[in-house]
């Protein structure tokens, strides 16, 4: 007599969607060799098209079918839609990642001949002609100029900015309403309408010769509203307890911003204002306005034009010579380093405001 085996109960365990087991890895890897070798045929040998651009989107297309079949033979629904929509976004998360990259990548290599040379960063352009060598002339005169104007246009937007977000998050009413309404069409306003403004108020209106603190006033109405929609964020998340206990304690209102609030909140601030400083480093448009182009440096912002590293970087690229094309893209390589470390300096910042709380 034959014996009969007993069939195992099947596995009603939910199976973990996040877990890679080794058939997971398999099947990942598989689907994209076998798409690239059908596509490859198909799209190379069989079908009259070529480009690398076209052949990697039907790759992709075709690698998300196969990966779904291979997926749904093995997994229910649930484990498709997450396998199907992680290859989505780990792609597109790589294009961004490829597409910064390769930015970054071609304004260093098209500027390291110029950024190599010492005299780069301790000379300016006076007495320099755009088809000089690249061991003549640098941009310590643009350097220069944009922390003077900078420095002068976050003089003038951190009380504004600071202040304004006091008021919406402290005070509140109809009238915070209102603030805050405005401060959020000015966080979309187009830089250059900035520039427009200082330029018909104090150069035509008022006369006044363009020079750096005509620019830093036109970077200050910018950096304004940056500062106030995130330093007003920072200000929400400070806890209402807090505010509550000192008050009961029998300190005002005020009292209780000044010596409570603000503290606390003081390492998102300062985010704020680096976030706002990295912003307006790189405008180009008011400054095309506002400020007249000079070779030779220049400290004192309220006399004769002020160059900066944005209106350096516009010239030099569309001169056309290549010696002073490649002194551009040098002075666009310095700026991005600028803006990445401040940026880098953010993510610090906000990283240990977490850890603190």
């Amino acid at each position: 007599m034959a014996q009969v085996t007993a069939r195992p109960e099947p596995d009603d365990r939910p199976r973990a969607l996040h877990g890679r087991t080794l058939d997971d890895r398999a099947a990942l890897l598989c689907s994209a060799a076998g798409s690239a070798g059908l596509v490859w045929l198909l799209y190379e040998r069989l079908l009259p098209l070529s480009g690398l651009l076209g052949f990697l989107v039907v790759w992709f297309l075709s690698f998300l079918a196969l990966y779904a079949a291979v997926t749904a033979a093995t997994g229910d629904r649930s484990l498709l839609a997450d396998r199907v929509w992680s290859a989505v976004i780990h792609v597109a998360a790589g294009v961004v990642a490829f597409a910064l990259a390769t930015t970054i990548g071609f304004v260093f290599v098209k500027g390291w001949s110029a950024l190599r040379h010492p005299n780069f960063y301790t000379q300016d352009m006076s007495g320099v002609r755009p088809t000089s060598p690249l061991t003549q002339g640098g941009v310590e005169h643009a350097l220069l100029g944009s922390a003077i104007e900078i420095a002068f246009a976050a003089a003038m937007a951190l009380p504004l900015g600071f202040g304004t977000a006091v008021f919406m998050t402290e005070v509140g009413g109809r009238i915070a309403n209102t603030v805050r309404t405005v401060v959020e069409a000015m966080t979309a306003l187009p830089d250059i309408l900035a520039g427009l403004f200082v330029y018909a108020v104090l150069i035509i209106g008022l006369q006044w010769e363009r020079d750096g603190f005509a620019v830093s006033i036109a970077l200050a109405v910018t950096m304004v509203p940056i500062i106030a929609r995130s330093a007003e964020v920072v200000l929400k998340i400070v806890p209402n307890s807090l505010r509550e206990a000192g008050m009961a304690l029998g300190a005002t209102h005020w009292q209780t911003v000044r010596r409570v609030v603000l503290p606390t909140a003081r390492a998102g601030m300062a985010t704020s204002v680096i976030l706002g400083i990295a912003r307006i480093a790189g405008e180009t448009a008011p400054l095309l306005i506002v400020s007249g182009a000079s070779t030779f440096s220049n400290t004192d912002p309220f006399h004769n034009p002020m160059n900066s590293l944005p209106l350096y970087i516009f010239t030099a690229v569309r001169s056309g010579e290549p010696l002073y094309v490649a002194r551009g893209y040098a002075a666009a390589a310095l700026l991005l380093t600028v803006i990445l470390v401040l940026f880098a300096i953010t993510r610090l910042l906000a990283r240990q405001r977490r850890v603190v709380r």
